[in-house]
Protein backbone atom coordinates (compact mmCIF):
# COMPACT_ATOMS: atom_id res chain seq x y z
CA UNK A 1 0.00 0.00 0.00
CA UNK A 2 2.84 2.37 0.87
CA UNK A 3 4.53 1.48 -2.43
CA UNK A 4 1.33 2.29 -4.32
CA UNK A 5 1.04 5.65 -2.59
CA UNK A 6 4.66 6.42 -3.40
CA UNK A 7 4.13 5.50 -7.05
CA UNK A 8 1.07 7.76 -7.25
CA UNK A 9 3.02 10.66 -5.81
CA UNK A 10 5.90 10.02 -8.19
CA UNK A 11 3.61 9.77 -11.24
CA UNK A 12 3.67 13.35 -12.50
CA UNK A 13 7.40 13.75 -12.14
CA UNK A 14 8.09 10.39 -13.80
CA UNK A 15 5.72 11.33 -16.62
CA UNK A 16 7.76 14.47 -17.09
CA UNK A 17 10.91 12.38 -17.54
CA UNK A 18 9.42 9.81 -19.91
CA UNK A 19 8.92 10.01 -23.67
CA UNK A 20 6.17 12.32 -24.86
CA UNK A 21 3.63 10.39 -26.91
CA UNK A 22 0.71 11.79 -28.88
CA UNK A 23 -1.98 10.07 -30.95
CA UNK A 24 -3.59 10.99 -34.26
CA UNK A 25 -6.97 9.27 -34.41
CA UNK A 26 -9.07 9.71 -37.55
CA UNK A 27 -10.63 8.21 -40.67
CA UNK A 28 -7.82 6.56 -42.65
CA UNK A 29 -9.71 4.55 -45.26
CA UNK A 30 -13.25 5.87 -45.63
CA UNK A 31 -15.19 8.92 -46.79
CA UNK A 32 -13.15 11.58 -44.94
CA UNK A 33 -9.71 10.02 -45.26
CA UNK A 34 -8.69 12.49 -47.98
CA UNK A 35 -9.58 15.43 -45.71
CA UNK A 36 -7.76 14.08 -42.64
CA UNK A 37 -6.30 10.55 -42.83
CA UNK A 38 -2.58 10.12 -43.37
CA UNK A 39 -2.27 13.82 -44.21
CA UNK A 40 -3.09 14.67 -40.59
CA UNK A 41 -0.38 12.28 -39.41
CA UNK A 42 2.06 13.99 -41.78
CA UNK A 43 1.04 17.37 -40.37
CA UNK A 44 1.54 16.13 -36.79
CA UNK A 45 5.02 14.81 -37.63
CA UNK A 46 5.91 18.13 -39.28
CA UNK A 47 4.88 19.93 -36.09
CA UNK A 48 7.05 17.59 -34.02
CA UNK A 49 10.02 18.18 -36.33
CA UNK A 50 9.55 21.95 -36.39
CA UNK A 51 9.39 21.92 -32.59
CA UNK A 52 12.74 20.15 -32.44
CA UNK A 53 11.74 16.50 -32.39
CA UNK A 54 12.30 15.77 -28.71
CA UNK A 55 11.35 16.62 -25.13
CA UNK A 56 13.13 15.64 -21.92
CA UNK A 57 15.99 14.28 -24.02
CA UNK A 58 13.83 11.70 -25.81
CA UNK A 59 12.11 11.69 -29.24
CA UNK A 60 8.45 12.68 -29.34
CA UNK A 61 6.45 9.71 -30.63
CA UNK A 62 3.36 9.94 -32.89
CA UNK A 63 0.91 7.02 -32.84
CA UNK A 64 -1.73 6.74 -35.58
CA UNK A 65 -4.96 4.74 -35.83
CA UNK A 66 -8.29 4.54 -37.70
CA UNK A 67 -11.50 4.94 -35.65
CA UNK A 68 -13.65 3.83 -38.64
CA UNK A 69 -16.31 6.35 -37.52
CA UNK A 70 -17.31 3.99 -34.70
CA UNK A 71 -17.38 5.47 -31.17
CA UNK A 72 -16.68 2.07 -29.59
CA UNK A 73 -13.66 1.50 -31.84
CA UNK A 74 -12.33 5.00 -31.22
CA UNK A 75 -12.81 4.62 -27.45
CA UNK A 76 -11.04 1.26 -27.40
CA UNK A 77 -8.04 2.70 -29.23
CA UNK A 78 -7.94 5.77 -26.99
CA UNK A 79 -8.20 3.61 -23.86
CA UNK A 80 -5.24 1.48 -24.97
CA UNK A 81 -3.22 4.57 -25.85
CA UNK A 82 -3.94 6.16 -22.47
CA UNK A 83 -3.59 3.06 -20.29
CA UNK A 84 -0.89 1.04 -22.04
CA UNK A 85 1.06 3.30 -24.39
CA UNK A 86 1.27 6.41 -22.22
CA UNK A 87 -0.25 8.81 -24.76
CA UNK A 88 -0.87 12.23 -23.19
CA UNK A 89 -3.00 13.80 -25.91
CA UNK A 90 -5.05 12.73 -28.93
CA UNK A 91 -5.61 14.92 -31.99
CA UNK A 92 -7.85 15.21 -35.06
CA UNK A 93 -10.85 12.76 -34.85
CA UNK A 94 -13.12 14.48 -37.52
CA UNK A 95 -16.19 12.55 -36.35
CA UNK A 96 -18.63 14.05 -33.85
CA UNK A 97 -19.77 10.72 -32.38
CA UNK A 98 -16.23 9.45 -31.88
CA UNK A 99 -15.09 12.84 -30.54
CA UNK A 100 -17.81 12.89 -27.88
CA UNK A 101 -16.96 9.36 -26.75
CA UNK A 102 -13.19 9.95 -26.65
CA UNK A 103 -13.58 13.32 -24.92
CA UNK A 104 -15.53 11.67 -22.11
CA UNK A 105 -12.83 9.02 -21.79
CA UNK A 106 -10.06 11.65 -21.83
CA UNK A 107 -11.69 13.39 -18.89
CA UNK A 108 -12.06 10.10 -16.99
CA UNK A 109 -8.39 9.25 -17.63
CA UNK A 110 -7.20 12.84 -17.10
CA UNK A 111 -5.70 13.12 -20.58
CA UNK A 112 -6.25 15.62 -23.40
CA UNK A 113 -8.30 15.58 -26.61
CA UNK A 114 -7.97 18.24 -29.31
CA UNK A 115 -10.53 17.88 -32.11
CA UNK A 116 -9.35 19.46 -35.36
CA UNK A 117 -12.87 19.85 -36.72
CA UNK A 118 -16.31 18.37 -36.02
CA UNK A 119 -19.88 19.43 -36.73
CA UNK A 120 -21.44 18.91 -33.31
CA UNK A 121 -21.60 21.89 -31.00
CA UNK A 122 -22.07 19.47 -28.11
CA UNK A 123 -18.29 18.88 -28.00
CA UNK A 124 -17.76 22.37 -26.63
CA UNK A 125 -21.44 22.78 -25.68
CA UNK A 126 -23.52 20.71 -23.30
CA UNK A 127 -20.92 17.91 -23.28
CA UNK A 128 -17.93 20.23 -22.91
CA UNK A 129 -14.96 19.05 -20.87
CA UNK A 130 -11.99 20.75 -19.20
CA UNK A 131 -9.87 18.15 -21.01
CA UNK A 132 -11.29 18.76 -24.51
CA UNK A 133 -10.77 21.41 -27.18
CA UNK A 134 -12.08 22.26 -30.66
CA UNK A 135 -9.37 23.79 -32.81
CA UNK A 136 -10.93 24.67 -36.19
CA UNK A 137 -14.53 25.32 -37.20
CA UNK A 138 -17.71 23.65 -35.98
CA UNK A 139 -21.29 23.41 -37.22
CA UNK A 140 -22.32 26.74 -35.72
CA UNK A 141 -19.37 28.60 -37.26
CA UNK A 142 -19.97 27.08 -40.69
CA UNK A 143 -23.68 27.89 -40.60
CA UNK A 144 -23.00 31.39 -39.31
CA UNK A 145 -20.47 32.45 -41.95
CA UNK A 146 -22.19 30.60 -44.81
CA UNK A 147 -25.46 32.40 -44.05
CA UNK A 148 -23.73 35.76 -43.61
CA UNK A 149 -21.75 35.40 -46.81
CA UNK A 150 -24.53 34.00 -48.99
CA UNK A 151 -27.46 36.18 -47.92
CA UNK A 152 -28.13 39.35 -49.91
CA UNK A 153 -31.26 41.52 -50.19
CA UNK A 154 -32.03 39.70 -53.45
CA UNK A 155 -31.16 36.27 -52.07
CA UNK A 156 -32.72 36.08 -48.62
CA UNK A 157 -34.95 33.00 -48.88
CA UNK A 158 -33.67 29.53 -48.00
CA UNK A 159 -34.61 25.87 -48.29
CA UNK A 160 -32.42 23.10 -46.90
CA UNK A 161 -31.44 19.60 -47.97
CA UNK A 162 -30.24 18.13 -44.67
CA UNK A 163 -28.55 14.83 -43.93
CA UNK A 164 -30.74 12.88 -41.53
CA UNK A 165 -28.58 12.49 -38.42
CA UNK A 166 -27.95 14.50 -35.25
CA UNK A 167 -25.18 16.78 -36.51
CA UNK A 168 -27.19 17.63 -39.64
CA UNK A 169 -30.25 18.50 -37.58
CA UNK A 170 -28.13 20.68 -35.28
CA UNK A 171 -26.58 22.64 -38.16
CA UNK A 172 -30.00 23.08 -39.79
CA UNK A 173 -31.41 24.49 -36.54
CA UNK A 174 -28.48 26.90 -36.25
CA UNK A 175 -28.85 27.90 -39.89
CA UNK A 176 -32.58 28.61 -39.48
CA UNK A 177 -31.98 30.86 -36.46
CA UNK A 178 -29.12 32.68 -38.20
CA UNK A 179 -31.08 33.13 -41.44
CA UNK A 180 -33.95 34.73 -39.56
CA UNK A 181 -31.53 36.79 -37.45
CA UNK A 182 -30.00 38.15 -40.67
CA UNK A 183 -33.42 39.16 -42.00
CA UNK A 184 -33.93 36.16 -44.27
CA UNK A 185 -36.73 33.60 -44.51
CA UNK A 186 -36.38 29.86 -43.96
CA UNK A 187 -38.98 28.24 -46.19
CA UNK A 188 -38.48 24.65 -45.11
CA UNK A 189 -36.27 21.56 -45.29
CA UNK A 190 -36.19 17.98 -46.44
CA UNK A 191 -34.07 15.26 -44.82
CA UNK A 192 -32.06 12.77 -46.86
CA UNK A 193 -30.42 9.56 -45.56
CA UNK A 194 -26.66 9.23 -45.30
CA UNK A 195 -25.06 7.94 -48.53
CA UNK A 196 -27.88 9.07 -50.82
CA UNK A 197 -27.20 8.30 -54.47
CA UNK A 198 -30.27 9.96 -56.01
CA UNK A 199 -31.16 13.51 -54.94
CA UNK A 200 -33.78 14.11 -57.63
CA UNK A 201 -36.85 14.00 -55.36
CA UNK A 202 -35.16 16.24 -52.78
CA UNK A 203 -34.01 18.71 -55.42
CA UNK A 204 -37.51 18.82 -56.87
CA UNK A 205 -38.90 19.84 -53.48
CA UNK A 206 -36.20 22.49 -53.15
CA UNK A 207 -36.93 23.76 -56.66
CA UNK A 208 -40.67 23.95 -55.94
CA UNK A 209 -40.02 25.93 -52.73
CA UNK A 210 -38.99 28.93 -54.79
CA UNK A 211 -36.14 29.69 -52.37
CA UNK A 212 -33.23 31.61 -53.85
CA UNK A 213 -30.67 29.73 -51.72
CA UNK A 214 -30.73 25.93 -51.58
CA UNK A 215 -28.62 24.84 -48.62
CA UNK A 216 -26.97 21.42 -48.64
CA UNK A 217 -26.03 20.21 -45.16
CA UNK A 218 -23.95 17.08 -45.57
CA UNK A 219 -20.50 16.03 -46.68
CA UNK A 220 -18.45 13.41 -48.46
CA UNK A 221 -20.18 11.47 -51.22
CA UNK A 222 -23.53 13.09 -50.34
CA UNK A 223 -22.12 16.54 -51.06
CA UNK A 224 -20.50 15.44 -54.31
CA UNK A 225 -23.71 13.76 -55.52
CA UNK A 226 -25.76 16.78 -54.47
CA UNK A 227 -23.56 19.25 -56.37
CA UNK A 228 -23.47 17.12 -59.52
CA UNK A 229 -27.22 16.58 -59.58
CA UNK A 230 -28.05 20.20 -58.71
CA UNK A 231 -26.15 21.20 -61.84
CA UNK A 232 -27.98 18.58 -63.91
CA UNK A 233 -31.29 19.76 -62.43
CA UNK A 234 -30.68 23.27 -63.69
CA UNK A 235 -31.10 25.07 -60.37
CA UNK A 236 -28.76 27.89 -61.39
CA UNK A 237 -30.55 28.39 -64.69
CA UNK A 238 -33.78 28.81 -62.70
CA UNK A 239 -32.27 31.54 -60.54
CA UNK A 240 -31.56 29.35 -57.50
CA UNK A 241 -28.16 29.13 -55.84
CA UNK A 242 -26.87 25.80 -54.49
CA UNK A 243 -25.11 26.53 -51.18
CA UNK A 244 -23.12 23.65 -49.62
CA UNK A 245 -22.35 24.07 -45.92
CA UNK A 246 -19.28 21.83 -45.82
CA UNK A 247 -17.35 22.40 -49.04
CA UNK A 248 -13.62 21.69 -48.75
CA UNK A 249 -10.66 22.15 -51.07
CA UNK A 250 -10.70 18.36 -51.53
CA UNK A 251 -14.23 18.65 -52.97
CA UNK A 252 -13.20 21.48 -55.28
CA UNK A 253 -10.29 19.41 -56.61
CA UNK A 254 -12.56 16.40 -57.08
CA UNK A 255 -15.45 18.19 -58.80
CA UNK A 256 -13.53 20.93 -60.55
CA UNK A 257 -13.91 24.69 -60.42
CA UNK A 258 -16.49 24.73 -63.19
CA UNK A 259 -18.99 22.67 -61.17
CA UNK A 260 -18.27 24.46 -57.89
CA UNK A 261 -17.70 28.05 -59.07
CA UNK A 262 -19.00 30.73 -56.67
CA UNK A 263 -19.87 28.15 -54.00
CA UNK A 264 -18.89 29.12 -50.43
CA UNK A 265 -16.21 27.63 -48.21
CA UNK A 266 -15.63 28.43 -44.54
CA UNK A 267 -12.11 27.79 -43.32
CA UNK A 268 -9.31 28.95 -41.05
CA UNK A 269 -6.45 27.86 -43.32
CA UNK A 270 -5.93 28.39 -47.04
CA UNK A 271 -2.50 28.26 -48.65
CA UNK A 272 -3.13 31.32 -50.83
CA UNK A 273 -3.56 33.68 -47.88
CA UNK A 274 0.06 34.84 -47.62
CA UNK A 275 3.70 33.84 -47.95
CA UNK A 276 3.75 31.88 -44.67
CA UNK A 277 0.69 29.80 -45.50
CA UNK A 278 2.03 29.08 -48.99
CA UNK A 279 5.42 28.03 -47.65
CA UNK A 280 3.79 25.47 -45.34
CA UNK A 281 1.70 24.13 -48.22
CA UNK A 282 4.80 23.75 -50.41
CA UNK A 283 6.60 21.80 -47.68
CA UNK A 284 3.56 19.62 -47.03
CA UNK A 285 3.00 18.89 -50.72
CA UNK A 286 6.67 18.01 -51.22
CA UNK A 287 6.27 15.40 -48.49
CA UNK A 288 2.71 14.16 -49.04
CA UNK A 289 2.06 14.87 -52.72
CA UNK A 290 -1.08 16.92 -52.05
CA UNK A 291 -1.96 20.34 -50.72
CA UNK A 292 -2.90 20.44 -47.01
CA UNK A 293 -6.54 20.68 -46.00
CA UNK A 294 -7.89 22.98 -43.30
CA UNK A 295 -8.19 20.13 -40.72
CA UNK A 296 -4.65 18.93 -41.48
CA UNK A 297 -3.21 22.42 -40.96
CA UNK A 298 -5.13 22.60 -37.69
CA UNK A 299 -3.62 19.31 -36.52
CA UNK A 300 -0.19 20.88 -37.08
CA UNK A 301 -1.24 23.96 -35.10
CA UNK A 302 -2.71 21.99 -32.18
CA UNK A 303 0.23 19.57 -31.89
CA UNK A 304 2.75 22.41 -31.95
CA UNK A 305 0.86 24.31 -29.24
CA UNK A 306 0.64 21.18 -27.08
CA UNK A 307 4.38 20.53 -27.36
CA UNK A 308 5.16 24.14 -26.46
CA UNK A 309 2.92 23.79 -23.40
CA UNK A 310 4.61 20.56 -22.28
CA UNK A 311 8.01 22.19 -22.58
CA UNK A 312 6.89 25.30 -20.68
CA UNK A 313 5.24 23.19 -17.96
CA UNK A 314 8.28 20.92 -17.67
CA UNK A 315 6.03 17.87 -17.42
CA UNK A 316 3.40 15.87 -19.28
CA UNK A 317 1.13 16.01 -16.21
CA UNK A 318 -2.26 16.87 -17.69
CA UNK A 319 -3.44 19.68 -15.42
CA UNK A 320 -0.16 21.54 -15.74
CA UNK A 321 -0.16 21.17 -19.53
CA UNK A 322 -3.82 22.20 -19.85
CA UNK A 323 -3.19 25.27 -17.73
CA UNK A 324 -0.22 26.22 -19.91
CA UNK A 325 -2.18 25.63 -23.15
CA UNK A 326 -5.07 27.80 -21.98
CA UNK A 327 -2.94 30.61 -20.56
CA UNK A 328 -0.70 30.92 -23.63
CA UNK A 329 -1.92 32.56 -26.88
CA UNK A 330 -1.76 30.27 -29.91
CA UNK A 331 0.68 31.47 -32.56
CA UNK A 332 1.92 29.64 -35.64
CA UNK A 333 2.18 30.19 -39.38
CA UNK A 334 -1.57 30.84 -39.80
CA UNK A 335 -2.84 31.38 -36.25
CA UNK A 336 -2.20 34.74 -34.60
CA UNK A 337 -2.84 35.39 -30.90
CA UNK A 338 -5.82 33.03 -30.65
CA UNK A 339 -6.98 32.02 -27.18
CA UNK A 340 -8.71 28.94 -25.80
CA UNK A 341 -12.07 29.76 -24.23
CA UNK A 342 -13.36 28.04 -21.08
CA UNK A 343 -15.50 25.70 -23.21
CA UNK A 344 -12.40 24.47 -25.07
CA UNK A 345 -13.18 26.46 -28.21
CA UNK A 346 -10.09 27.98 -29.85
CA UNK A 347 -11.16 31.54 -30.57
CA UNK A 348 -9.54 31.97 -33.96
CA UNK A 349 -10.36 34.14 -36.95
CA UNK A 350 -12.13 32.44 -39.87
CA UNK A 351 -12.52 33.12 -43.59
CA UNK A 352 -15.57 33.17 -45.79
CA UNK A 353 -14.33 32.23 -49.27
CA UNK A 354 -15.84 31.41 -52.65
CA UNK A 355 -14.64 29.04 -55.36
CA UNK A 356 -13.03 30.75 -58.33
CA UNK A 357 -14.34 30.33 -61.85
CA UNK A 358 -11.94 28.41 -64.12
CA UNK A 359 -11.00 31.57 -66.02
CA UNK A 360 -10.03 33.29 -62.74
CA UNK A 361 -7.49 30.62 -61.77
CA UNK A 362 -3.82 31.46 -62.25
CA UNK A 363 -2.61 27.89 -61.65
CA UNK A 364 -4.17 24.49 -60.76
CA UNK A 365 -4.00 25.11 -57.00
CA UNK A 366 -5.54 28.60 -57.23
CA UNK A 367 -8.96 27.44 -56.05
CA UNK A 368 -10.50 30.09 -53.80
CA UNK A 369 -11.03 33.81 -53.35
CA UNK A 370 -10.85 34.84 -49.69
CA UNK A 371 -13.79 37.23 -49.47
CA UNK A 372 -13.75 38.26 -45.82
CA UNK A 373 -11.88 37.46 -42.64
CA UNK A 374 -14.14 37.41 -39.59
CA UNK A 375 -12.83 37.87 -36.03
CA UNK A 376 -13.50 34.97 -33.68
CA UNK A 377 -16.07 36.90 -31.67
CA UNK A 378 -18.25 37.14 -34.81
CA UNK A 379 -17.77 33.49 -35.78
CA UNK A 380 -18.44 31.19 -32.83
CA UNK A 381 -21.45 30.79 -30.58
CA UNK A 382 -21.64 33.63 -28.03
CA UNK A 383 -20.90 32.63 -24.45
CA UNK A 384 -24.40 33.59 -23.32
CA UNK A 385 -25.93 31.15 -25.83
CA UNK A 386 -23.61 28.27 -24.97
CA UNK A 387 -24.85 25.17 -23.16
CA UNK A 388 -21.39 24.57 -21.67
CA UNK A 389 -21.47 24.89 -17.86
CA UNK A 390 -17.75 25.76 -17.87
CA UNK A 391 -18.50 28.89 -19.90
CA UNK A 392 -22.07 29.93 -19.24
CA UNK A 393 -23.28 30.32 -15.61
CA UNK A 394 -26.88 29.94 -16.78
CA UNK A 395 -26.09 26.58 -18.36
CA UNK A 396 -24.33 25.51 -15.18
CA UNK A 397 -27.34 26.54 -13.06
CA UNK A 398 -29.73 24.71 -15.40
CA UNK A 399 -27.70 21.53 -14.99
CA UNK A 400 -27.89 21.55 -11.22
Amino acid sequence: MAASALAALAGPSLAGQGPVKIGVLNDRASVYSTITGEGSAVAARMAVEDFGGELFGKPVEVLVADHMHKPDVGSAIARRWFDVDGVGAIFDIYSSGVALAVQKLAEEKDRILVVSMASSRDISGKNCSPNGMQWANDGYAVANLTVKGSTTPERNTWYSLTVDYAAGHSIEADAKRLIEKNGGKFLGAVRFPLNTADFSSFLLQAQNSGAKNIAHIGGGADLINGIKQADEFGLAAGGQQFVPFSLTTVDVYGLGNKATANMPAVLSYYWGENEETQKFADRFKARFGKMPTDPQANVYSAVLHYLKAVKAAGTTETKAVLRQMKETPVNDFFTKNATIRADGRLMRDMYYAVVKKPEEMQHPDDLLTLVKKYPAVEVFIPAEESECPLLNPKAAAAGQ
